[in-house]
Order: structure tokens, then sequence, then C-alpha cells
């Protein structure tokens, strides 16, 4: 055999091996995967496909680089939000999605990282997909790059970035009127209710804000449970730390989204605030949803 067709049959017995790797380390379902780098050639990009909108990644020791496509090939080009939330320690790996024009945006690095993780709005052009970068170390200690992912379709891209629970620079800016009075027909949950107390968690990076809930006008998912007599219920919502959450007195609209299980802050006007608002959108025919409250 000629030396240049024994290196490319190397060459594609290495791809295959490394293909196969990544292939076994796929969960029955096909929403997750678990593999070493120690199995991955040095400088090699491994390819994965998880066709779930729900998962999780765990990548042992990492070494090289793997691009991982969420949604299946089949997924329409609708615009979607992906968010992700590492395991602690995140450590061996950074987290990048990929963007039209073939740049990167960086979404988890090494290090605790906020608790809610990081959140990408893709748009329809876009091809949902992660670039997982090992990052080099001299000692050769056992470290994990581990997330779960969310992946949703966005239904209203016109939303600010607080109001789908993504943690960017904008997400502690308060919402505007039009924006809340949206944020009011789509979010995953509406409470009406009083502000109990914050608790700081400087760990986690996360605020929790007890609420005691007067009524739950809104909620797509069963985050909150309403007690049969129909009486008030305290609920957790998260908001991120940097956002500076402090108790208050007077009736809130607490408006925002599930992630991981998670109620986390999107909008949250004073209700009279709220009230005054929708009756002037309503009087004048411009209220984007019917809002139930009395």
């Amino acid at each position: 055999m000629q030396p240049s067709a024994l290196l490319c049959a190397l060459c594609a017995l290495c791809c295959g091996l490394l293909a196969a790797a990544a292939r076994a380390g796929y969960s029955e379902d096909r929403c997750s995967w678990k593999g070493s780098g120690l199995t991955q050639e040095p400088g090699s990009v491994g390819q994965l496909a998880l066709a779930c909108t729900e998962g999780g990644i765990e990548w042992l020791y990492p070494a090289g680089a793997l691009r991982l496509t969420l949604g299946g090939p089949d997924s329409d080009a609708r615009p979607r939000i992906a968010c992700l939330r590492p395991a602690r320690p995140f450590a061996g790996a950074q987290v990048f999605a990929e963007r039209e024009g073939g740049s990167l945006e960086l979404l988890l690095a090494e290090g605790p990282g906020p608790a809610a993780g990081r959140c990408v709005r893709w748009g329809p052009r876009e091809g949902r997909a992660l670039f997982l970068q090992a990052t080099p170390h001299r000692d050769i200690s056992r470290r994990v790059a581990f997330f779960r992912f969310e992946l949703r379709e966005d239904g209203h891209p016109e939303l600010p970035p607080q109001a789908h629970g993504l943690d960017t620079d904008g997400a502690c800016r308060p919402c505007s009127d039009a924006e809340f009075l949206l944020a009011s027909c789509t979010s995953d949950f509406v409470i009406r209710g009083t502000i109990h107390g914050v608790a700081h968690n400087t760990e986690l990076q996360e605020s929790v804000i007890t609420v005691t809930a007067a009524r739950v006008l809104r909620q797509t998912l069963p985050l909150f449970q309403v007690g049969a007599s129909g009486g008030q219920v305290q609920a957790s919502i998260r908001t991120p730390l940097r956002c500076g959450v402090r108790p208050g007195p007077g009736t809130f609209l607490f408006m925002g989204w599930s992630r991981f299980g998670e109620a986390w802050l999107g909008c949250a006007p004073r209700f009279q605030e709220f009230s005054r608002v929708y009756a002037a959108a309503h009087a004048n025919h411009l209220h984007p949803c019917v809002v139930a409250l009395d």
C-alpha cells in the first residue's frame, strides 16, 4: 500500500473510532450524552446531535472540542431559545454558541458561574449549535464539564431579554409599559402578590424572592400550587444576585419564566401601575390580550 493511501486509511479509521465513541455515549432516548476526552484525538472535533428539547452533556477529562447540534436535523427554522445550566464545579471546558456568520458567543466558562446558567436566542437562519472547547491544563486531575439544556421556541422575539429569562447585561433593566403588557400574555407565570422576604445567595449568585401570592393569573407549568380553598400561597421566584432585589411594600404583578423547574423573574411592575397601563391600552384597543385583574 502506498504511504498516501495508508495515511488516508489511518485518518478514516481515527474518524470512525471518534464517531463510534461519540455514539456510544448517547442515552437510550438520545436526549443526553456522556463521554470522555481520553478517547479523543488531540485537536479533533467530535460531532454530536441531540434531538430532544431537554437533556444533558457530561464531558469527562475534556480534550479537543465537540460540536453539538440541538433540536435534530428536521427541526423547523423558527427562532429558538436555548438555556444551559452547568453543574458545579464546571471544569475543563468552555461552551460557545455558534452565531450566524461563524462567530462564537461565550456562554459557559470554567468556575462557579451564575446559578441560572446562560441562555442564547437563535434566529431562524442560525443552526442551533454549541461548540465545546477543552481548556488547557498542565496536570491530569479529574475534570468534568457537565450542563443541562432546555430548548424552546421563541414565539415573541420582540420581548426584552429579561422577559425571556436571558442572562444578559440587560437582565436587570425594568420593563417598559409595552413590554410588561406583552409579558403578561406570554410569560410562563403571572402572579399578583406581595414580597414576603428576599434571601441572597452569593455562592449561587442568585436572590430568592419569597412571594405571598394572592392570585395566580397564569401559569403554563405547575410551578405554584394553589390550595383547594383558593387562599394565599407562598412561592419562590429567583433572579440574578447582581440585580440587587430588595423587599418592599405594596402589591406587584410578578411575571417570568420556568427554567429547569424553577421560576425566574422577568417583569414585576406594581399592580396599581400595571392596572393603569392596562386600562389605558384596553380603552384604546391596544391590549395584546385580556388579563383578568379583578
